[in-house]
């Protein structure tokens, strides 16, 4: 028996076989041609592509039954991908400018793309450079003529264990035979992820080698609760998993009849839970888990095309979809957070030192209002459609905060002259990332309609930890003394100018911290939509009367270590039952 640890992308407790799908191996020939032979190579890269875009058009109409609007919609993308002219340009001009096959020049492209994307360590952009290379590939076996072994056929219940699946593999899988994912690479963010949550596929991604370590038809458990993978389990632990298996069911259903009630606690209090979402095609799931509204729309995916920039009205599209898919339920789109770690195909920024501390979010915006001012157009336009709100990320303090709100300001003048309707009252809100932001939250909080806490930055900057090293991750202490003052200062001054906060980092998830940020007053969680009923059963059992008296204990506390076991043995003594 093998343990593995992973990343958790999709609750729940499979237990099943292994059916192993091993990525096919594509020999790319490369071969020289003369000046004559180019523009044949490039109307065979046309053909290649047209066969591509027909086979897309084929898979949606054959599994149209089993998809939802997510998987068509990334399909749809993947057509947009193909079919930019600026594609066929870099890859005309390789092809010119080397002298070689199309394969080869294709190759080089789609590489050096993704290479750039994967030198980013934010996880969203390296999820979405396999949509990259899932749209070469296609392409690639339509110029090799090779076949592609389907996911589609399977025909008996079993646990997917791969190296990684490409969207398209994803989408065309025989979803009621797949009890499980387990794979080697993937995050959070990646379309596998979003499919297994979207279905209710328990799913344990980033295992390293898990597909080196297993052969076709072992047994295997995967645990999405713990982002655990266990590999041909004794009788004991296939007892125990079968045991816990059971309650983790009835431990859903419970959970999801809480789908329609408030998170109300025991004495009356409303708090709102909310979503946090990477792409549109996750409203789906945001509906199905109850959330309230979404607290976080990450709008980067919508520059990810390859080297073009969206246009206002994509743009605008996307917003209105998404907001009237939330039927009048709020929507809070964070502007363009681009640069630092983050590196997006058609927008040229400089490499810089520390690019954490650097040229990025709405720095980047103010000093690019050409493409802030065409997202704040499409935001704007698409506001009447639905409850919208805008977020800026990143200030870092009130200079900043005045230089966006000027810019949004000339969009809306703009948008009165030329007679285009949108919401005058829109909420517009600040990101409390930085201690600087969090140190003078009290002037910030008379220019905005709401904070949103954004804890992953907030925690690492106050404590000088980067939590992505492992030497020192050990030292990323949410319950640290002055990570919790912060938070009581953000939370204590925008009600003092009567204002609300929300929290969209992973703490405002994490059920260890629910009763914590209960008691110092916070508003609205938003988290990932899987979350929501857990966070949601552990409010509506406690008293915030409680929740205060344990914030008031902990603050009075001075090692994070000290707090921590304070706060897990409260909550075993006020919510063994919810647990359990």
């Amino acid at each position: 028996m093998n343990e593995y640890k992973g990343i958790i992308v999709s609750p729940g407790i499979s237990v099943g076989k292994v059916y192993l799908f091993r990525e096919e191996k594509i020999t790319i020939p490369k071969y020289a041609i003369a000046v004559h032979q180019i523009s044949h190579e490039i109307e065979r890269f046309v053909q290649a592509v047209e066969s591509a875009i027909t086979e897309i058009s084929q898979l949606k109409e054959k599994y149209a039954h089993q998809m939802g609007e997510q998987e068509k919609k990334l399909l749809d993308s993947h057509v947009l991908m193909l079919s930019d002219p600026v594609f066929k340009e870099d890859i005309g001009k390789k092809v010119g400018e080397k002298q070689v096959n199309v394969e080869w020049s294709l190759l080089q492209v789609i590489d050096d793309f993704i290479e750039k994307m994967n030198e980013s360590s934010d996880e969203y952009m390296m999820a979405r450079s396999l949509d990259f290379h899932d749209v070469s590939k296609r392409v690639m076996r339509h110029l090799l003529l090779s076949e592609r072994m389907s996911l589609a056929d399977l025909q008996e219940e079993v646990i997917i264990v791969a190296h990684n699946l490409l969207p398209s593999d994803a989408i065309s899988m025989n979803k009621a035979m797949v009890k499980g994912i387990a794979l080697d690479l993937g995050s959070k963010t990646s379309h596998t992820a979003i499919l297994a949550r979207a279905f209710n596929i328990p799913a344990v991604l980033g295992l390293s080698d898990i597909s080196q370590q297993v052969n076709q038809n072992d047994e295997i458990i995967v645990d999405g609760n713990k982002g655990v993978v266990i590999v041909s389990p004794d009788k004991e632990t296939k007892a125990k998993y079968h045991s816990t298996q059971v309650k983790w069911h009835k431990h859903e259903k419970k959970l999801m009849d809480l789908k329609t009630v408030q998170a109300e606690t025991k004495d009356g209090q409303v708090v709102q839970l909310e979503a946090n979402i990477e792409v549109a095609e996750e409203v789906n799931s945001v509906l199905a888990y109850g959330a309230s509204g979404i607290g976080l729309f990450r709008s980067e995916f919508l520059f990810m095309q390859p080297s073009t920039m969206p246009s206002e009205e994509e743009q605008f599209r996307t917003y209105r979809n998404v907001l009237e898919a939330m039927k009048g339920k709020s929507v809070t789109i964070r502007t363009l957070d681009l640069g630092g770690e983050k590196v997006f195909p058609g927008i040229d920024i400089q490499e810089e030192d520390n690019p954490i501390l650097g040229w990025r979010a709405v720095r980047f915006c103010i000093a690019k209002p050409e493409i802030f001012k065409i997202q704040l157009r499409a935001i704007l336009r698409a506001s009447v459609y639905g409850n919208c709100k805008i977020m800026f990320p990143m200030i870092s303090g009130i200079e900043e905060l005045l230089q966006t709100l000027d810019i949004l300001q000339q969009v809306k003048k703009d948008l009165k002259r030329e007679n285009i309707q949108f919401d005058e009252k829109i909420s517009v809100g600040a990101m409390i990332e930085v201690p600087s932001a969090a140190l003078t939250s009290d002037i910030l909080a008379k220019k905005v309609d709401f904070f949103s806490i954004g804890t992953n930055d907030l925690i690492q900057y106050t404590i000088a930890v980067d939590r992505s090293n492992e030497k020192i991750a050990y030292l990323y202490e949410p319950f640290h003394p002055g990570v919790l003052r912060l938070l009581k200062t953000i939370i204590d001054n925008a009600h003092q100018a009567g204002i609300t906060v929300s929290m969209c980092g992973e703490m405002a998830g994490d059920p260890a911290a629910t009763v914590v940020l209960l008691g110092l007053g916070l508003d609205h969680f938003s988290m990932s939509s899987f979350s929501i009923p857990e966070i949601k059963n552990i409010i509506r059992s406690v008293d915030s009367g409680e929740a205060k008296q344990l914030v008031e204990k902990i603050l009075s506390m001075s090692f994070a270590a000290e707090i921590t076991e304070y706060v897990e043995n409260w909550m075993e003594a006020h919510l063994a039952k919810v647990f359990n």
